[in-house]
């Protein structure tokens, strides 16, 4: 019920007092799905991607196009109140990609995803566009599935 007003305030006010807009993830398929992205700029060194609705995650990974930037470090928000440091210390090419790192504890709610970087400067003055991937396992649905199966 808090998620869903959140999407209505957000939808009433265009997003305009969240720094980036949310993330909305609505499929529970497992696999990789996008979270969230954002275009970094130069004056910026830390950005910040809400997560909502379906925002359960084993792994995440980045995605970088446009331009050249640094990842420094990430850190994950759960729903459970604690959080997650990562420290990247990838920098990745236009189209490029950073190593998948693991969510503490399995598949978790992400509350927000915050990243600090640095933006590689460039001939043309382009900003990186930076998307967030996150696997989802569905480990607690097919555990169902299996308990299922074995009582028959």
């Amino acid at each position: 019920m808090k998620k869903l007003a959140i999407i209505l305030f957000a939808i009433a006010f265009g997003g305009r007092s969240f720094a980036q807009q949310p993330a909305v993830v609505v499929s529970d398929k497992s696999g990789w799905h996008k979270i969230g992205e954002t275009t970094v700029n130069f004056e910026k060194d830390k950005d910040e991607v809400a997560v909502l609705l379906a925002d359960k995650f084993a792994k995440i990974k980045f995605k970088v196009t446009d331009a050249a930037i640094d990842l420094t470090s990430c850190e994950i928000f759960y729903e459970s109140g604690d959080n997650q440091s990562i420290m990247l210390n990838a920098p990745l090419k236009a189209m490029g990609e950073s190593k998948v790192f693991d969510i503490n504890g399995g598949e978790r709610s992400i509350k927000k995803i915050v990243f600090v970087y640095k933006t590689e400067p460039n001939h043309k003055d382009k900003k990186a566009h930076v998307e967030i991937w996150g696997l989802k396992t569905n480990a607690d649905k097919n555990d169902h599935k299996k308990s299922d199966m074995n009582k028959k």
